[in-house]
């Protein structure tokens, strides 16, 4: 079922319809809730039939286990299994997924038809699923006593295919609140956020990719090197529309049935240097990474401060490979730990009274773009197939052949919306928003009937498969 699309909005709304009636009697929602979730994974493949409820149910005892408990070598045994079985189920279904393919051959003259591929990584469920233990052996979180709570949470359909990644401890509390009801202006701000994400999807990340970054990235040499400049910063903002689109969906669609999950995009290519892109790119992951490996390394506490840099590389390069294990991930990895390492360094050895001084202009858009600069060179590597066509398309970039000629005015003029929608500032989009919300029910519906429209004569081909959906 892919997003945005006709039947994952009628799906929304069944779901929508059948919830809030049920929300006074707390176990027939959760179940339409939990009804809800399988159905969604079971339309990719019936197999996650099997291993998400298994999983679930298995981290529900373990988090029992972990808040009745006390001894260490007993708690760190349980969340030990924890880590084991998500991490096992990820790995499995990620990477086992090509040598099957590869021994598909040899296999099929034994078992006929045999074939392990799963279209879902399930990555960010095993992120998700383990925020709940994890809180639990840091004592950071308290287990649930109620089964279906914890695997309505756990498995909850607007997070399954790209994030963002919530605690599940929160989700819990959210589904537990007593006298939950149906509020109007949710309804309208959720309304905003599908439409918003739709039209970033379908207007601009599918247009940049089919138009332009696509073919950039398949025959570098056909273009010139300011093309191809323009095709890798083409990727950055389809990378970040499609992301961010389809993040906006999944707050407007947990909106509707009246949770609220994190924010996951802050203007990132307004940073000013890694680490701001980080605090405003994917944030939920980041978040994650900080939380749970970097924190759990060893030596942050030890006297030589080497440590803090070796562990940021270690962490953004074991962040790389969690996107695929080739070179190209772990080069890209490799490059953010080492430049926030670089980042880090170099804050320590500046003036406590220099680091909060209000920088100037010029230096504040030279900072902005420096790091934008550096964020696309790392991006050839992670949208490049193969190492191969990483170094190509930056071989050819240091030809610095001038032309435009394979670029029309329809990409030109996507190019300056996605660049301008960008750099709005924040308030303006409150200030929408509100706009939006004080309008009548009639006229918001008027306007997403229009947004169709236009998206139906503009993205004509339809809606591609999103870009972290295969994460």
């Amino acid at each position: 079922m892919s997003i945005p699309s006709v039947p994952y909005f009628l799906f929304l709304g069944l779901v929508f319809l059948a919830y809030w009636p049920l929300s006074r009697f707390r176990a027939l929602s959760l179940g339409v809730i939990l009804f809800a979730n399988y159905f969604f994974y079971a339309r990719y493949d019936l197999a996650y039939l099997f291993l998400i409820p298994a999983a679930s149910s298995a981290d529900f005892l373990i988090g029992l286990g972990l808040d009745r408990w006390r001894a260490a070598w007993l708690r760190r045994l349980l969340v030990s299994l924890s880590l084991t079985i998500n991490l096992g189920m990820l790995a499995s279904i990620r990477y086992t997924g090509a040598a099957a393919t590869a021994l598909q051959p040899l296999a099929g003259d034994v078992f006929p038809g045999w074939q392990v591929v799963l279209p879902l990584g399930l990555s960010f469920y095993a992120f998700q699923s383990l925020t709940y233990t994890l809180d639990i052996y840091r004592r950071d979180a308290k287990a649930t006593t109620s089964y279906l709570t914890h695997l309505a949470s756990v498995s909850f359909f607007p997070t399954t295919l790209a994030g963002p990644i919530t605690r599940v401890s929160s989700l819990i509390s959210q589904f537990s609140r007593p006298g939950l009801e149906f509020a109007e202006r949710n309804a309208g701000k959720a309304f905003f956020l599908i439409g918003l994400g739709a039209a970033k999807k379908l207007l601009i990340a599918d247009y940049l990719g089919e138009n332009l970054v696509n073919r950039i990235f398949d025959f570098p040499a056909l273009y010139s090197a300011t093309e191809v400049a323009l095709g890798v910063a083409g990727y950055a903002f389809q990378l970040y529309y499609d992301f961010s689109g389809y993040t906006d969906i999944a707050l407007g669609s947990a909106l509707l049935l009246g949770i609220q999950l994190p924010q996951n995009f802050k203007q990132p290519y307004a940073a000013t240097d890694i680490a701001d892109f980080w605090r405003r790119w994917h944030i939920s992951l980041s978040n994650w990474l900080r939380d749970y490996l970097y924190f759990s390394l060893p030596g942050l506490r030890s006297k030589w401060k080497g440590f803090t840099y070796l562990n940021l590389v270690v962490t953004m390069t074991l962040g790389g490979i969690w996107h695929g294990a080739n070179w190209n991930f772990a080069i890209w990895g490799l490059l953010h730990g080492g430049a926030l390492a670089a980042t880090r360094w170099w804050q320590t050895r500046q003036p406590q009274r220099k680091q909060e001084s209000t920088p100037s202009m010029p230096r504040l858009l030279a900072a902005r773009a420096t790091t934008f600069t550096f964020v696309c060179f790392a991006w050839v590597f992670f949208r490049a197939e193969t190492l191969d066509g990483a170094l190509a398309v930056l071989r050819h970039l240091g030809t610095l052949s001038v032309g435009f000629a394979n670029l029309n005015a329809g990409l030109w003029v996507t190019l300056l919306v996605a660049g301008t929608a960008h750099y709005v500032p924040e308030g303006w989009y409150g200030q929408t928003l509100a706009q939006w919300q004080r309008l009548p029910t009639v006229a918001q519906a008027a306007a997403l009937v229009v947004l169709a429209f236009v998206i139906q004569y503009v993205a004509s081909t339809g809606s591609a498969p999103f870009i972290y959906q295969r994460f």
